[in-house]
């Protein structure tokens, strides 16, 4: 269908803002109202809904192909209803999955089952995955385990009334009643937890089994919690047509099921109803890979890029992640008003934060809260002062991956660090991210996602600030060429972190004095090119280096060298990706590890890494990354993409920021 148009009735369908990446062979998709009658090829809806079948109707009268759409198995982090996009969607030209009346695409799948050899292997990976980080379809419940208990426990999943896949299912009402009934009498020995919709208890919906609920045996699960809490708690789970029962299948337990959901009637479940069309026998892993990497269809919600499982997986995981180690309340200590515009969206949409100005945030925190600061607002004083008062101080700082354009050109972030031992450029104690380097665990699957991205920030010439250079490199001259990269001389990363070189001067000096022979390209640091901060070089020490390289694009620079010398800039990092060889004359927090030729050692760094190791740790664990249009958070492939469409659109600088730099250079001088 590629070129050809599609149209829907459903508002909902119109709020997808990822439609086109889950439906490629269409060039367009619009409202049925906006589109002339002749230039419609095929007619969407969603799911059974009543719009869908008003859409189906009317795609039967024009002799239109109709295309049903309903969420994927693993959807989200949180809710549409709470402003998330999904991240997979079904698509399905014959039926839907969750109704056996007749057949769908995904039944089709499942029944023809031909899947090579290396695409059940990437099915049994992909359920690995699930069920190491504990998905579900959706993923904003706490994961908080069930208390111990002296007898079996056997689970039974209500459904809320309504439920398309209840009557498509060939279920009812008293098809709930029947299942309690049956887990009763089947498991006599055992505790029947009872799982309804939290907003039945709320009394918001209504359910099946709520008031069935009070036999002895019977323990009602009225809160929000993630399955695979409960599936740790049993070893049977009834379902009618929950998905809950195939995420079972996936951590291992036995099912049953009372209605004909799509994973029924293929010799995996204990089945009481029979679907003549299946009858089948088939491996969860062919299950598996018609449902999850067949049938659905996947994309990322923030870039409006097609995606895959895996990807999904990991930006939902680390969705969940941060979400989790944020949640909770926050007082803020001294963010301009610019940044408290953004602070929020960092902390999370499970987090309160309350901003006060200088010592009155310490005075006044609040039980529980966390007083969050600037990394550079932090001395030693308000540390002591929160040891002593026992309040968590977290500083917050620029990600390695930040915009594209300048912090001190008020650039919004796209990554942030947030951190509760310290600071990753103080060296002077320990930070989250040198106790992730130190004493973390790096698996196959996140090694393997840190060369990938290793790999892709090399290819597209991504660097933290991703400014354009506006000259070229010269050919070389057959010298060795070593670019030491200048920084702000008064930064917090050269306070807290050099040794005896503490200046550009200092620096250069110390090269040329080790590498005479050597080419030395120098590049003095964005910010002071701007002439927002202090860095520059007196004139009598332009002697000291080869060639002036400030103009060129870093990532070209770190291309064409043959080592970077530095104190502690993130250049030394950056090359690292590439392969160049790194001398620090500081202790920045990628030194230490073996990687490097280091002056200066920090006691607490004994571990050897590899590189992707340190990638890893750097830019996938430590920074917290948000979508600066949802302002939710994403992850660092997710900020990749959307530092790469934005280097595409163009840099100009914008009127506000050559306003901004005259107003910060004539007025507020440098720092």
């Amino acid at each position: 269908m590629a070129g050809h148009i599609a149209g829907y009735i459903s508002r909902g369908i119109g709020r997808l803002t990822t439609l086109p990446a889950f439906l490629p062979e269409f060039a367009r998709i619009a409202s049925l109202d906006t589109l002339p009658r002749s230039a419609i090829d095929a007619i969407i809806g969603w799911g059974l809904k009543s719009t869908a079948q008003r859409a189906r109707q009317l795609a039967e009268h024009r002799g239109l192909p109709y295309i049903a759409l309903e969420d994927g198995f693993l959807r989200s982090l949180g809710l549409g209803v709470a402003g998330f996009q999904p991240h997979s969607l079904v698509v399905d030209t014959q039926g839907i999955y969750y109704d056996a009346s007749r057949p769908s695409d995904l039944e089709e799948l499942i029944r023809t089952a031909d899947f090579s050899t290396e695409e059940l292997a990437r099915s049994r990976r992909c359920m690995a995955l699930i069920a190491h980080h504990r998905l579900s379809k959706y993923n904003h419940a706490p994961d908080l385990a069930l208390p111990d208990s002296e007898h079996p426990r056997v689970l039974v999943v209500d459904q809320t009334r309504g439920d398309a896949s209840i009557l498509h299912g060939g279920a009812g009402t008293e098809t709930f009643t029947a299942m309690l009934e049956r887990a009763l009498r089947e498991h006599p020995e055992a505790e029947i937890l009872v799982k309804v919709h939290p907003d039945v208890i709320a009394g918001k919906k209504t359910g099946h089994l709520l008031a069935h609920a009070d036999h002895p045996r019977c323990r009602l699960i009225a809160e929000d919690l993630n399955p695979w809490a409960l599936f740790d708690a049993v070893e049977t789970v009834h379902v009618v047509t929950s998905q809950l029962g195939f995420e079972a299948l996936l951590a291992g337990k036995r099912v049953v099921c009372h209605g004909l959901p799509f994973f029924a009637g293929w010799g995996l479940t204990d089945d009481r109803q029979s679907c003549p069309r299946r009858g089948l026998t088939r491996s969860l892993a062919q299950l598996f890979a018609a449902a999850y990497l067949g049938y659905c269809r996947y994309a990322n919600p923030y870039t409006g890029q097609p995606s895959t499982l895996e990807a999904t997986i990991a930006l939902i995981t680390d969705q969940r992640r941060q979400r989790e180690r944020l949640a909770g309340d926050w007082v803020a200590c001294g963010f301009s008003g610019w940044k408290r515009g953004f602070v929020g969206d960092f902390l999370g949409d499970e987090a309160r934060c309350r901003h006060r100005r200088g010592p009155a945030a310490l005075e006044h925190a609040r039980p529980g809260e966390r007083l969050l600061s600037w990394s550079t607002g932090v001395d030693d004083r308000l540390h002591d002062a929160c040891a002593r008062a026992s309040v968590p101080l977290w500083r917050m700082e620029d990600g390695f991956i930040r915009s594209v354009g300048l912090g001190v050109d008020l650039a919004r972030p796209l990554s942030l660090v947030l951190d509760q031992r310290g600071i990753y450029y103080d060296p002077a104690r320990p930070s989250d991210l040198e106790h992730l380097l130190e004493h973390g665990e790096f698996d196959a699957e996140l090694l393997t996602r840190a060369a990938a991205l290793r790999e892709r920030l090399v290819r597209l010439r991504l660097s933290k600030y991703n400014v354009a250079g506006a000259q070229a490199l010269p050919p070389a001259d057959g010298r060795r060429r070593l670019l030491v990269p200048g920084q702000v001389e008064t930064d917090a990363s050269i306070a807290r972190g050099a040794g005896e070189i503490r200046t550009n001067a200092a620096l250069l000096a110390a090269v040329r004095q080790a590498n005479p022979e050597a080419c030395i390209l120098y590049k003095p640091h964005p910010d002071v090119l701007t002439g927002a901060r202090l860095g520059d070089l007196a004139p009598a020490d332009r002697a000291l280096y080869d060639l002036d390289v400030g103009e060129v694009d870093i990532s070209q620079l770190l291309e064409q060298v043959d080592e970077v010398h530095t104190i502690s800039s993130l250049s030394g990092f950056e090359a690292l990706l590439r392969g160049r060889e790194v001398t620090t004359y500081g202790l920045p927090f990628y030194a230490g590890w073996g990687l490097t030729r280091d002056h200066r050692h920090s006691p607490r760094r004994r571990r050897r890494l590899t590189l992707d190791a340190l990638v890893a740790a750097a830019l996938i664990l430590y920074p917290i990354y948000v979508d600066p249009r949802t302002r939710q958070f994403c992850n660092v492939e997710t900020t990749v993409a959307l530092l790469e469409q934005r280097r595409t659109e163009g840099q100009k600088l914008g009127w506000r920021t050559r306003l901004y730099r005259w107003y910060r250079n004539a007025f507020m001088g440098r720092h």
